[in-house]
């Protein structure tokens, strides 16, 4: 093989040129989807992230979300702390906006394995045609002892040309594929995360609400004056639509 690209580097170069951008693909994602972009620890991550907002300390949770900013996880997780005191849908739309883009990201360049290996095959089937070609027009214009030599190299060309495209497409196809399945559980957890989010969000609403609604009770019962009781500090939480029909 070493000898046919020697011999054949122009014919063979387009693949080689699609077989590096191709390694040079897999390890880059490699990196990330194994260790630049998974939060590992993610529970002990929301269960800080949980005791905090809980315990109105909103702004220490972004803090923590700041630390991991090279995260997809943690860029959803502030997403949806930084409008925490809104109504629900304009939570909902932030947490969608950042699932979208950290999807984005995590999913970028991963595609290009498919057209590589679509690409390096049909480039192998290109080598395969022009070395037949090439070897019917010698055989052509030789004499009848050397038509034998000529086909059997022009064929051996062609060969070549074919395995090496299928070298190439075959392990990128193989990668495409295990590395595209690790990014669909990165956005699935991306997804996960979102939720719970939410879920935390009213959780804060109902746990800082329950003292409100007893208190208020309390100050009625006593014939006392409820008007202010009533009024949810802006730094509580959600206010009541952020609930909708819960």
């Amino acid at each position: 093989m070493l000898k046919f690209i020697q011999e054949h580097f122009m014919h063979v170069a387009p693949i080689l040129v699609v077989a590096v951008i191709g390694v040079a693909i897999i390890v880059e994602k490699a990196r990330a989807l194994f260790y630049v972009y998974p939060l590992h620890g993610s529970k002990a991550f929301f269960e800080t992230i949980r005791s905090l907002v809980i315990a109105d300390r909103t702004a220490e949770a972004l803090l923590i979300c700041d630390r991991y900013s090279a995260k997809p996880l943690a860029h959803v997780v502030r997403a949806g702390l930084m409008r925490a005191h809104q109504p629900e849908a304009m939570v909902e739309h932030a947490l969608e906006i950042a699932v979208g883009e950290a999807s984005d990201r995590i999913r970028a360049r991963t595609g290009f394995l498919s057209t590589i290996a679509n690409v390096s095959t049909l480039l192998g089937l290109l080598g395969t045609i022009l070395g037949l070609v090439q070897s019917f027009e010698a055989v052509g214009s030789a004499n009848a002892q050397a038509r034998s030599a000529l086909l059997a190299a022009g064929i051996s060309t062609a060969m070549n040309a074919t395995l090496l495209g299928l070298a190439v497409a075959i392990p990128c196809m193989m990668a495409y594929s295990y590395l595209m399945n690790r990014a669909n559980r990165l956005v699935g957890e991306l997804n996960r995360g979102a939720i719970r989010v939410i879920d935390l969000l009213k959780q804060r609403y109902f746990e800082n609400e329950t003292p409100a609604v007893h208190n208020r009770g309390d100050v009625a019962a006593n014939g006392g004056s409820v008007g202010n009781s009533r009024a949810m500090p802006h730094d509580r939480g959600l206010q009541p639509e952020f609930l909708g029909n819960a």
